[in-house]
């Protein structure tokens, strides 16, 4: 008896198209012609994140007598934000002021609040989104790989790699290819067709594209061994021995987002964010300041056009936060022997309260503290976010038909970790327990959405400071 072809059966399940559209190979030449026709695919990290949060809509709502605009984007279904809408606005503001070359593209952003308040959900969520979003038509972007690279040295020139193929190891937008001359010719041309196409609506936020910096040391190197080949005829080269591919992130992958863990002071080492010597390879290329013997596999070039994420960054030892510095700050990082290198990503960093405390006490951190803008997430004050929370976990289609929890369970307990987290009013009238429903929208005799505002504002710091 033959058995079933159940690979057939599953097999029809694997759309193949979806992995040719991801892994599509175009010429230099197409891809230049994308560009004027989409000219977004010369974004920026900042720019492309602020399209992707943007890409899910928006909802203005009101709430102590304050219009909040709601960012679909956080309310996914596998790792959902609740309640922290002003949080959210002010990460918004940062992104979108960073993607206008208004400053804050300068600046590291550091999510601060307390133990178990969202921080790294947040940064979960922005991280899932890139690896989603890339995966879309007005997600997708591109870098380059170099092919038919001579592998042995012949009477027209020198060894180049020892590979045929290689993939440009930082995942740089193929409009660097250019000299800066010609690139700011064609950016000139770009931002012309973007201003043009661009809605109404949108004009007066819209944003300019650019290109900082040079290639990676690598790629630069490439280059110009291919240059003195052809005689400087760099259309040659381009036509030759560059293919565009398309990219997608995957943090597991390593492809354009990065994270860094501090560990134990004798285990760190600098080299985890900048890259490190390939050893295997120092002696093919005689030195080992040759950057074709170099790893560039460090958080910071992995995460190069997408995103970084620093988990606890103050308890960074300072020789670190001198690399972090210059990423934010000149938007360059200093690999070992070798000249600066450009990078372009959003970089990301949360901490506790206590540490916090640490960095504004601690005058050797003045640099960091002016070039880092804080954002505080607290732990929720409404009732009724903080039950989303908890059903999210606990709730019915969480546990499992086979599994029972007591009525009223989770709301009793959700109840009572917010009377944990408010502050006493003073008045004698008003408990927590009335306060708790009054910051959940409840209508109560006597008060009015114009008193719960001011009882909010009096107490501004509310969930940042104590709760479980």
């Amino acid at each position: 008896m033959e058995p079933r072809n159940v690979i057939a059966r599953y097999g029809e399940l694997y759309d193949r198209s979806e992995f040719q559209a991801l892994n599509e190979q175009i010429s230099y030449n197409e891809y230049l012609a994308r560009c004027v026709e989409n000219p977004k695919l010369a974004r920026n990290a900042f720019q492309y994140v602020f399209d992707m949060i943007m890409s899910k809509g928006t909802e203005t709502f009101e709430r102590y007598r304050k219009t909040h605009t709601r960012y679909k984007f956080f309310d996914d279904p596998e790792i959902p934000v609740f309640g922290l809408e002003e949080t959210l606005s002010q990460l918004v503001d940062f992104i979108h002021g960073a993607a206008g070359n208004y400053g804050t593209e300068r600046r590291v952003l550091l999510l601060h609040g307390p133990v178990g308040s969202s921080k790294s959900t947040i940064v979960r969520r922005l991280k899932r989104g890139l690896e989603q979003y890339s995966k879309t038509k007005e997600g997708a972007w591109y870098t380059f790989k170099w092919v038919d690279l001579p592998v042995v040295s012949t009477d027209e020139g020198p060894q180049i790699y020892v590979a045929s193929e290689c993939i440009c190891p930082m995942n740089e937008n193929p409009i660097k290819l250019m000299p800066i001359a010609m690139r700011n010719e064609f950016l000139k041309e770009l931002n012309g067709a973007f201003a043009e196409t661009a809605p109404d609506e949108e004009k007066d936020g819209l944003y300019e594209l650019g290109s900082e910096g040079d290639l990676n040391p690598r790629c630069k190197l490439f280059m110009k061994l291919l240059l003195e080949r052809y005689d400087g005829d760099w259309q040659k080269v381009i036509e030759k021995h560059i293919v565009v591919i398309r990219r997608t992130h995957n943090e597991s992958d390593r492809i354009g987002i990065g994270t860094f863990q501090p560990k134990d002071e004798k285990n760190q080492d600098s080299t985890e964010l900048t890259g490190d010597m390939d050893f295997s390879k120092i002696g093919k290329f005689g030195s080992d300041s040759d950057s074709r013997a170099f790893n560039f596999d460090g958080e910071f070039e992995v995460a190069n056009r997408g995103l970084v994420e620093f988990i606890e960054v103050l308890k960074l030892d300072n020789a670190f936060l001198y690399d972090l510095l210059g990423a934010s700050q000149e938007h360059n990082i200093k690999p070992k022997k070798f000249a600066q290198v450009t990078v372009d990503e959003f970089i990301i960093s949360h901490t506790n309260g206590a540490e916090f405390e640490r960095l504004k006490n601690n005058q050797f951190m003045e640099a960091l503290r002016d070039r880092t803008v804080k954002v505080d997430v607290p732990y929720l004050v409404r009732w009724s976010d903080e039950i989303k929370v908890y059903n999210q976990s606990y709730g019915p289609d969480k546990i499992g038909k086979n599994k029972h929890v007591m009525p009223h369970t989770l709301e009793i307990a959700t109840f009572f970790a917010i009377l944990t987290r408010l502050e006493e009013t003073g008045k004698s009238k008003l408990d927590l327990r009335d306060k708790a429903k009054l910051y959940d929208g409840r209508q109560m005799p006597n008060w009015t959405p114009d008193t719960v505002k001011e009882l909010r504002d009096k107490h501004p710091d509310e969930g940042m400071k104590k709760g479980l």
